[in-house]
Order: C-alpha cells, then sequence, then structure tokens
C-alpha cells in the first residue's frame, strides 16, 4: 500500500520518457497521442488531500521535464566524450533542470482547470482546449525565451507522418502540438466519463471523443489533399557534400591538405557526371581558415577550386571583421569572381558565446576548455542569388534550421530554397543529427519551400515543400556517418506565394498564450470569489 503513494510520480516519470521515445532515437511518434496521460491522471487524480496541491501539480510537471528533457537530450552527454570531460557528461540533465520549468508550468494549469465533473462534453472539450492551448504556451516561450531552445515541441513526434503535418502551413508546429495535447486530454476525460455513467447508469453522446476523431480524420484528407495538388516549381540540379572530418580535426594545421583533397575528391563526382550540378554544397565551417582572408590557404585552395568549375559554390567559414569573429556562409559565383554573404543571427549559447562569460569568470574558465571565444551576432537576413534561373537562397547554419521565426524572414524576402549547412560532428554518432533533420523539416511545410542539407557529418539530405525527405545519405549499411555526395534534383517554387505562417510567424502560439493567461485570470479570480475572499 506504501507503494501506491508514490504512482503519481511514477506516472509523472513515465510520461516524461513516453514523450522522449517520441523522438530518435527510439522515433516511436505513435507514442504522442497518450504520452501525456499517466502525467495528467497523477494531476488530475492524486493529492485530493494535499494542503498545497498547486505546488504538488508544479513538482509533477517538474519531475515528468526532468525525465523528458535528459532522456531526449542525452546526445549532448557526447561532448563528454568528445573532450573526454565528465562534467560534460552531464549537461542534458543540468539543461532539464531549467527546461523542466516549462513543464511544471503546464501540470500546474492542468491540475487548474479540472473539472468537477467529466460527464459534460461541452466541458470536457473546454478543458481540453485550454489544457492544449497552454501546452502551446509553454512550448512557444520555450522557443525564444534565453535565446530559446525549442526543439521536439511535442508536433515534432509527427515528423514522419506527412499527411497530419501539412497543417503547419497555417500554424506552425505549434498547431500539431495543440493537436496532440487536446488528444491526451480527451483520451483521459472520455474513460473517466464512462466510468462515472456506467456508475449512474445514464449515457449521453460522447461529443467530445467524436468531434476529436472527425478533428483528426480532417487533418489527414487536408494533408492527403494538399500533397496531391503539388503547386508549380522548377528544377534546381544540386549536390551536397559530407566530409565526416572528425571535429577535433577540422581546424587542427595538420589536417589541412587532408580536407582540401577530401573536398576536392568528393566534390570532382559530381562535377564530372554529364549534368553538373547548379549548387554544389559544403557543409558548416568546411574550410580551416577564412575564405575571404586573402592570406589564408583556404582562400587559395578556394580560387584554384573555382578555376574550372562552372557551379555555384556554397560552403560554410570563418568570417574576422576588427574585433569581432562570426560563423558565416558565402556563395561563390561566376568562377568565384562573385561572392555573396551571410553571417549566422541566431548563434547557440554555451556552444557558440558564453552569455555569462564577463559576468561569471570562474564559470567562464571552465566553459572556454570548449569554447574559447564568442562569435558576434549577425544582422542581415542576406537572400543569396544563385545564377541558375534567378532561384534565391536562405542561408542557414546550423541549428537557424529549427527556428520558425528566423526561417520565415527569409522567405519573406523572396528566398525560393532553403539551405542549411551544418556540423553536428560535436555529437559524435548520436541521435543529435537525427533529431535536428525531425525538427527542420517543418520549416518546409511551414514555408511551402525546399530544404537542401549539407552536413560534416550526417545527416545530409533534400526535403521537399511537404517536409518529406526524398533523398539521403547513407553508406552500403544505411549510415548517415559517412562521407560522400548526394547529387539530386530539388524541386523549387515557380512563384513565391507565401503561406499564412510565412506572413505572420507564430500567430497561432501568441494567440494560445493570450487564452491561456486570461484563463488564469478568470479561473483564479472565480476561485476566490467562491472562498469569498
Amino acid at each position: 500500500m506504501k507503494l501506491l503513494r508514490f504512482w503519481p510520480w511514477l506516472a509523472a516519470v513515465t510520461s516524461g520518457l513516453l514523450c522522449a521515445a517520441c523522438f530518435p532515437p527510439l522515433d516511436q511518434g505513435w507514442l504522442c497521442w497518450i504520452a501525456l496521460t499517466p502525467l495528467i491522471l497523477a494531476v488530475w487524480f492524486s493529492g485530493q488531500n494535499t494542503r498545497r496541491r498547486w505546488l504538488r501539480n508544479l513538482l509533477l510537471g517538474y519531475v515528468a521535464g526532468i525525465a523528458f528533457f535528459t532522456a531526449g537530450f542525452s546526445w549532448l552527454g557526447a561532448l563528454g566524450d568528445l573532450y573526454q570531460n565528465f562534467f560534460l557528461h552531464s549537461l542534458s540533465f543540468l539543461l532539464s533542470i531549467y527546461l523542466a520549468v516549462y513543464l511544471a508550468f503546464w501540470a500546474w494549469f492542468a491540475g487548474l482547470i479540472r473539472p468537477v465533473s467529466f460527464v459534460s462534453s461541452s466541458r470536457n472539450l473546454l478543458v481540453a482546449f485550454l489544457g492544449a492551448a497552454a501546452w502551446v504556451t509553454h512550448e512557444w516561450i520555450r522557443g525564444w525565451m534565453f535565446s530559446g531552445f525549442g526543439w521536439n515541441g511535442l508536433g515534432v513526434a509527427l515528423h514522419r507522418n506527412w499527411p497530419l503535418i501539412q497543417a503547419a502551413e497555417f500554424t506552425g508546429v505549434a498547431g500539431l502540438s495543440f493537436v496532440i495535447a487536446f488528444t491526451n486530454l480527451i483520451v483521459v476525460a472520455v474513460p473517466v466519463r464512462l466510468f462515472a455513467e456506467t456508475k449512474l447508469h445514464r449515457m449521453r453522446p460522447h461529443f467530445d471523443l467524436t468531434l476529436t476523431m472527425i478533428a483528426l480524420v480532417a487533418l489527414f484528407a487536408f494533408g492527403l489533399h494538399t500533397v496531391q495538388n503539388p503547386p508549380p516549381t522548377k528544377t534546381l540540379r544540386v549536390a551536397a557534400v559530407q566530409g565526416n572530418i572528425p571535429q577535433l580535426q577540422k581546424f587542427d594545421p595538420r589536417f589541412t591538405s587532408e580536407i582540401f583533397d577530401k573536398f576536392s575528391r568528393l566534390s570532382e563526382i559530381a562535377l564530372r557526371a554529364d549534368t553538373p550540378p547548379d549548387l554544389l554544397v559544403w557543409p558548416e565551417s568546411s574550410m580551416p581558415d577564412p575564405v575571404r582572408d586573402q592570406n589564408s590557404q583556404s582562400y587559395q585552395f578556394i580560387r584554384n577550386f573555382l578555376a574550372s568549375v562552372n557551379s555555384d559554390l556554397f560552403l560554410g567559414t570563418l568570417d574576422f571583421e576588427g574585433d569581432h569573429d562570426y560563423n558565416a556562409a558565402v556563395l561563390f559565383s561566376n568562377g568565384g569572381e562573385r561572392m555573396q554573404f551571410y553571417r549566422k543571427i541566431h548563434l547557440v549559447p554555451f556552444g557558440e558565446y558564453i552569455p555569462t562569460r564577463k559576468g561569471f569568470p570562474l564559470f567562464a574558465a571552465i566553459a572556454g576548455t570548449w569554447v574559447p571565444g564568442d562569435f558576434t551576432f549577425g544582422k542581415d537576413y542576406a537572400v543569396l542569388s544563385l545564377t541558375n534561373d534567378g532561384i534565391q537562397i536562405a542561408p542557414l547554419i546550423c541549428f537557424e534550421d529549427t527556428v520558425g521565426e528566423l526561417v520565415r524572414q527569409f522567405v519573406l524576402r523572396n528566398a525560393d530554397l532553403l539551405v542549411d549547412i551544418t556540423n553536428d560532428g560535436w555529437f559524435l554518432h548520436s541521435a543529435a543529427s537525427q533529431q535536428h533533420v525531425a525538427n527542420a523539416l517543418f520549416r518546409c511545410v511551414e514555408n511551402r519551400r525546399p530544404m537542401v542539407r549539407a552536413a560534416n557529418t550526417g545527416v545530409t539530405c533534400f526535403i521537399d515543400q511537404f517536409g518529406r525527405v526524398t533523398q539521403i545519405l547513407r553508406d552500403d549499411t544505411g549510415n548517415t556517418f559517412t562521407e560522400g555526395v548526394l547529387t539530386g534534383l530539388v524541386e523549387a517554387p515557380q512563384t513565391r506565394q507565401l503561406t499564412f505562417y510565412a506572413r505572420h510567424g507564430e500567430l497561432f502560439a501568441q494567440s494560445c498564450a493570450l487564452v491561456t493567461a486570461i484563463a488564469i485570470l478568470i479561473v483564479v479570480a472565480l476561485r476566490r470569489l467562491g472562498r469569498g475572499d
């Protein structure tokens, strides 16, 4: 009997682990439809006699968040293997201490709106609507607060279910998270209602379940219709090179010649084809020193390489200007005579800069092991023009392809094609690269633009405007952690039509946040009136 007292906490942990299992490496997306139910049951049906039940609900959500984010982002521990640092193995847990706060808020809110009775369809639908709005709210805030880390929103669990994700062109991933959270709440409410009606010997129509099922079928049908009626496109031949260069060798002068030889050799495979690519893409920081510095080895290598190449070349490079260092990308056209630059806007905290470097010298000294200096934030959403048929590309670097609000800024500036260059080599052969792609492909659906991804160690792939991975670089065993070149055709839109999401961004998520704030004010006010305060 004593063990039964712990069931709510075990339920909270179970929800966290089920949520983590929705994403790579397990990638069991179907679990998202029930992942929240143990936590909801714990919040709604335990601790009735607890003096501060609201605090208990907060803690239940926090425990679920610790389990979710520690397990889901366990790949951060690969940095400990890379740098042989014990402290870095605990990064996922340390990050979860902060991120779990958001899930704690949702559990508190779920307790706040718990219905007294479950026998009303309209009440159950209202509770599910408010709970889903609150879920979207916490994911949205997590995506921008303190620079943001919005990976693995619940809607991302549907990344392989291409019919259901097409609604993201209106709502972004937030709309998919709303549907999943809504369904989880209904999944709990309906059986409880059936049990109550059985005891009362009084059955009513279950409009709550019926309407939920109709909504899911409608979303699926909309997705099928959208994909079967694609807009007109124009074809671009692209080759993406994956060098598979170990992270600790990328900027080591002893490996400079080897790096040059590898990119030259792999690129020649695509360039020798009967129809050479219009665009050749190399990954983030592919060159060991700045290509704009005329005294650098990379500059000389690129000049020699482009002397006999007619394709445009897009690559990642370091860039220096005065006292500022940038993570940058450059597009070479016309044999290298024309250069277009982009400097990364969305830098990764504790990866590309240390936010507390000046304020906390001791921490800065420790963090300096893996981030010795800070990059400077870029400012311009520079859309780069290809020489082929006037196609313009959105130059994205690394995790920028996971930030919806950033990507749409390029589309608003007439980008036809999203090109992401990334280096997930920091995380070795972990699930980081798979999760990266799962989060990134929604930018294609949101904006109806295809994406080319060139990675250092994986995953290099092409994604169409419906979020489907059309080609992916693998070796003979199916492994994405390999060197090679991926060549194929990418279909860019003929007309630069803007989706609702491209025009309005996270309007749906912001509306959910407004609804959540109003609901909190109303419920708190009603409870105070009920107590006679």
